[in-house]
């Protein structure tokens, strides 16, 4: 059975990706579990906008301190061994998650601005990332920060980054768009070369004991890959992107209805923290068995099948299926609305 898949210009053996998540990337070990289980490419954890921003202001103080204190000490520069930059070492990490394993490697930079989004991205191609992600996390709340200011935002980040590298670029964004197929497109006229949907906003929580902002963790269920699936449907075959589906990805059954909408690859988080690395096996395994109970002969067949291009009712992905759903919906309490205890 042929699994194989493009993906941001790569050929992948198959559709099953390793999305960004530290728990999965940060040890190197783990790496060559993900390609002996039959993971086709990783995405490594991000490199925050914020580390860049506070490890330059770190490395500015502890070289400038106490420069006047006399006049042999033009400057003070931190010892090698006891203050190590964390963009380096993700550097240092990269480098060595490539020289591991034969899989595509492709590095995510995290962050809101420009920032040092562009110097960094053409360090990552330096030590052989062989994609890049970029994930734009933010959520405005300027009271006179229009819309459209937001985009551009959006659009400057793509621009310069793309103009800074050689190797594919992919956009991970939110769904909070007001026309999200217009964003996506401006995005494609940017230079971006694909596109995964969703990231997800972790919303805090309020421990009311002791009044603190606590941060929440929930990993992502079945019903959260719908949006990614619709808009999937959507969008496929209208832009020159490469489409990554994330969110909500547990079993072969929900990376085929992906697949059927559109998309290229799909990303797996959740359930690989749930059910270890060596579940990425039985996903191939049962990915296989479904394609061959189907008489399917390779993923070409099945991808973008049930898109709103070739699907046989296109308007289902629109209005009318928002209103069939409504009217379909049946409570256990049908016909008594009396609350029964």
């Amino acid at each position: 059975m042929d699994l194989t898949t493009p993906y941001l210009g790569l050929t992948l053996k198959s559709p099953l990706v390793v999305g960004a998540a530290a728990p999965l990337t940060e040890d190197l070990t783990n790496l060559r579990w993900i390609e002996d289980a039959g993971g086709a490419a990783i995405v490594l954890h991000s490199l925050f906008e914020e580390q860049i921003r506070r490890e330059r202001l770190e490395l500015h103080h502890h070289s400038e301190f106490g420069t006047d204190s006399f006049a042999e000490a033009l400057t003070y520069f931190p010892e090698p061994e006891t203050f190590h930059l964390g963009t380096e070492t993700y550097l240092d990490h990269l480098r060595q998650a490539k020289a591991m394993v034969d899989i595509p490697i492709i590095a995510s930079l995290n962050g809101s601005t420009l920032g040092g989004w562009v110097d960094y991205a053409g360090q990552l191609q330096a030590v052989g990332a062989d994609a890049i992600e970029l994930n734009i996390y933010w959520i405005p709340t300027d009271l006179e920060l229009n819309g459209a200011d937001v985009e551009q935002d959006y659009l400057d980040i793509v621009s310069a980054v793309k103009a800074a590298v050689q190797i594919p670029v992919a956009v991970k964004l939110s769904p909070f768009f007001s026309n999200l197929a217009n964003m996506a497109k401006r995005i494609s006229g940017a230079g971006a070369d694909g596109l995964v949907l969703f990231n997800r906003f972790y919303q805090p929580d309020i421990d009311i004991e002791n009044l603190e902002v606590q941060p929440n963790l929930i990993l992502s269920a079945p019903q959260d890959q719908r949006l990614p699936l619709t808009w999937m449907a959507l969008l496929y075959g209208k832009l020159p992107l490469s489409l990554a589906a994330s969110g909500g990805i547990s079993r072969a059954e929900d990376v085929v209805k992906l697949l059927m909408a559109g998309a290229d690859v799909t990303l797996l988080v959740a359930t690989l923290l749930r059910h270890g690395i060596g579940h990425l096996k039985t996903l191939e395994q049962e990915l296989q068995r479904w394609l061959e109970e189907h008489e399917y002969e390779s993923l070409g067949q099945l991808r973008g099948s049930m898109s709103q291009l070739k699907c046989p009712n296109p308007s289902d992905f629109e209005r009318v299926q928002y209103l069939r759903a409504i009217q379909s919906y049946q409570p256990i309490w049908a016909g008594d609305y009396r609350v029964m205890h």
